[in-house]
């Protein structure tokens, strides 16, 4: 049983179990039913007369995209220019002719297969952080995921994105559990849904959406988002619903809370959420997505942008990158995920744009670590410690920011970081979803300008 509420409250402890175990809730959260009692998970609401809750900043969306297993980040932005790099890489470096350069003089370039990043970076929708890390860096791949998810170099707690949802979005504070205000408690106030959940698009969320007062949701496939019932027989999905809709009407005349009254108002408002899902991505794209998983996925969210889902963070994940053997240079496994990576992207930002929507998305990408400077014995890399970050959208400053790494002054045969990510994580928190984030981050870390003011 988890032990993030207060167990003095028995219903949340009840509930909270509940959420952590049903994927009925998955269903019900997407659209948050406005007839779950604040109480129960001590989520805020507007004040009397307001649509919305003050200081948050509902129609920004976040997009995180992770690529998994350790992506090179110097065959990714490449010092194509810098003899050490091409002495100790002399199977898998990239030359001049093999990348998009980002500036003549200054001898770094994208990789070659990367014309989508390229396309984003020229338009001034792309800023890359260089060389980002963090101290006393660890190469196991779940133990620095862990730190990249809870923004803590112990790699424990509650995910920064979960964090943000408990310390902006329902009011704790740090993520401490506090009482609501007077003026929301009123008995005559306007009801309003509770902030949406955080979305990952595939079988399991993240620890990043983790957090103590709302389970994230992860969707798969828009087809098995449903109830199975509809398929199973008319005459038991109309007893179905029936049953949950009489019930929910009894209870918000009665004012009912009990657990069992929890369950069928989340099954009612499930058959509301899985249609508006399906419905959202049955819409045919505005643009034409490669034929890859992450375009799938970064096809679904942008179907979700655009059919108004309330929701505010979303996240993704594209691997594998852990390329140890056979990593290739301009071509091969490394030039093949990296090419579905910037195609992918590219693509979501044209449907973004097309919909209008480009100017409410900023994303970002990364990877738990990158490789070491030199190659190793089987024409891959082994894994290293920092690597660059990308954010994309019109609210980026574009361009290059921090230092890149020097292939020459290393630690132990890595490179050693010149940007902490979680100063990446700050300017996000605090420049584009108007938290605080100290409060999330525990501290606050300078901010690098890689947004607009």
């Amino acid at each position: 049983m988890s032990n993030h509420l207060n167990p003095g409250d028995i219903k949340a402890w009840t509930r909270r179990d509940f959420l952590q175990s049903s994927t009925l809730f998955a269903s019900a959260a997407l659209t948050v039913p406005a007839f779950v009692q604040s109480s129960a998970l001590a989520l805020p609401r507007p004040m009397m007369g307001l649509s919305s809750i003050a200081g948050v900043d509902e129609d920004r969306v976040l997009v995180v995209i992770q690529l998994s297993g350790g992506n090179d980040g110097l065959n990714t932005l490449v010092p194509y220019g810098d003899d050490a790099y091409q002495r100790v890489r002399s199977r898998i470096a990239l030359s001049a002719n093999e990348v998009l350069m980002l500036n003549r003089n200054g001898g770094l370039g994208l990789h070659g297969s990367m014309s989508g990043f390229k396309e984003l970076y020229d338009e001034g929708m792309c800023a890359i952080v260089q060389g980002v890390g963090y101290p006393n860096p660890n190469r196991s791949h779940f133990a620095s995921m862990d730190i990249w998810h809870t923004a803590d170099t112990a790699g424990t707690g509650d995910g920064w994105l979960g964090k943000y949802v408990d310390s902006q979005c329902c009011g704790y504070g740090s993520g401490t559990p506090g009482a609501q205000t007077a003026s929301n408690q009123g008995a005559n106030q306007v009801q309003a849904d509770p902030p949406p959940p955080l979305i990952a698009i595939g079988k399991t969320a993240p620890l990043a959406l983790h957090g103590r007062t709302m389970m994230p949701v992860a969707i798969e496939s828009a087809d098995m988002y449903q109830w199975t019932g509809e398929k199973m027989g008319k005459d038991l999905n109309k007893a179905y619903i029936g049953s949950i809709e009489d019930r929910s009407e009894a209870d918000m005349a009665s004012g009912a809370d009990d657990n069992k009254s929890f369950l069928v108002r989340t099954a009612m408002d499930a058959q509301v959420s899985s249609k508006k899902i399906r419905k959202a991505v049955d819409e045919k794209s505005l643009v034409q997505y490669p034929n890859s998983k992450l375009a799938s996925q970064l096809s679904m969210v942008a179907s979700m942008i655009r059919a108004g889902m309330p929701t505010r963070v979303f996240y993704v994940s594209h691997g594998s990158f852990d390329t140890h053997a056979n990593q290739g240079g301009a071509q091969g496994t490394h030039a093949r995920l990296l090419q579905q990576l910037s195609e992918a992207v590219g693509a979501f930002y044209k449907d973004l744009k097309a919909q209008g929507n480009e100017g409410r998305v900023l994303s970002s990408c990364f990877s738990e670590f990158g490789r070491r400077v030199g190659q190793n014995g089987s024409g891959g890399t082994d894994h290293g410690t920092a690597a660059p970050m990308f954010l994309f959208g019109p609210m980026v400053n574009p361009g290059l920011h921090s230092r890149y790494p020097s292939l020459t002054n290393l630690d132990n045969g890595d490179l050693k970081y010149t940007a902490d990510f979680r100063q990446v994580y700050a300017e996000i928190l605090d420049g584009w979803l108007s938290a605080k984030s100290s409060d999330v981050l525990g501290r606050g870390y300078k901010h690098l300008r890689v947004l607009k003011s």
